[in-house]
């Protein structure tokens, strides 16, 4: 069983994997319709037990797709640690207190973005822990990932509607003015790509645009966001790797880690600039006509 996972499929799902986590189209849905679509039944069949060794491979392509968002945003996670440290420091002059004292004049701007960033991150974690292998046993099949992709495509659209017509009286906020309860709203949406066919970039994007941010900053906000998640979600995982589901897979796991790393670094690149000048809108349409055709073939 763990042999039947070739070279050929670790590449082609390192490369989906690391491409759809960052476009708002969901990793997780692409990760159950592009096998079923290609008749890797091998792959089909694993994806709803609740202990397999596709899922074990899958831990290695969230890492390989974090570390791709890290690499990329380097600089911004120096400065955001280089913070941490200076807020720290202070401490024995303002106190423990200062640390969670984040609209005071000592408050170190990056320090407050790296607080907001771990706080948004709490929500889908939990709901990670508790409730991830439950929703993949009942929903990781082909017709509900479909299902979910129209509904994934309808938030994308619904969500730039709404956001065009507040957005003509509105004044665009900045990441730095991201309040607490703006990155728990936020990061609690995440919880929805928990279901197969719902993107996590894509609602973390929506609910940012909702909150004030524009498309750049959303985009920004939602791919370092996303990076702690994704991250602890794989190395969560990790030892399962190295035990006994691993063998057989290790090596296809990491062939299919590093071009999810390199895959997810192109996406974000490319992201990154896109939604300077432009919307969600045409992956609102991609999900909602792969979605509908996925419904007609596996119905």
């Amino acid at each position: 069983m763990h042999a039947s996972l070739t070279y050929f499929q670790a590449v082609i799902m390192g490369l989906v994997q690391g491409l759809t986590e960052l476009f708002p189209v969901s990793s997780l849905g692409h990760g159950v319709l592009v096998p079923a679509l290609l008749g890797w039944h091998n792959l089909v069949n694993s994806q709803s037990q609740s202990e397999s060794f596709f899922l074990v491979f899958l831990v290695g392509l969230h890492v390989g797709t974090a570390v791709g968002l890290i690499v990329y945003y380097r600089a911004t996670w120096f400065a955001l640690f280089r913070g941490l440290f200076r807020q720290l420091g202070d401490v024995p002059r303002n106190g423990i207190r200062s640390l969670w004292r984040l609209n005071t004049p000592e408050t170190d701007a990056n320090y407050r973005l790296l607080f907001v960033l771990a706080l948004g991150s709490i929500p889908v974690g939990i709901a990670g822990v508790l409730l991830e292998r439950k929703l993949r046993v009942l929903f990781d099949k082909p017709l509900a990932a479909a299902a979910f992709l129209c509904v994934n495509g309808v938030i994308l659209l619904v969500g730039e509607r709404l956001r065009r017509n507040v957005g003509r009286h509105a004044r665009f906020k900045r990441i730095a003015a991201m309040t607490p309860l703006n990155a728990l709203v936020i990061g609690s949406s995440q919880i929805f790509a928990l279901f197969a066919g719902i993107s996590r970039s894509g609602v973390t994007m929506v609910t940012g645009l909702s909150s004030g941010l524009d498309h750049e900053e959303s985009a920004n906000f939602a791919f370092l966001l996303a990076t702690p998640v994704i991250l602890m979600a794989g190395l969560y995982k990790l030892p399962s790797l190295m035990g006994s589901l691993g063998d057989g897979v290790r090596t296809q796991t990491l062939v299919g880690a590093l071009c999810a790393m390199v895959a997810a670094y192109i996406a974000v690149n490319f992201l990154a600039k896109w939604f300077t000048t432009r919307n969600l809108v045409p992956f609102g349409i991609y999900s909602l006509v792969v979605g509908a055709l996925c419904l007609v073939r596996f119905a």
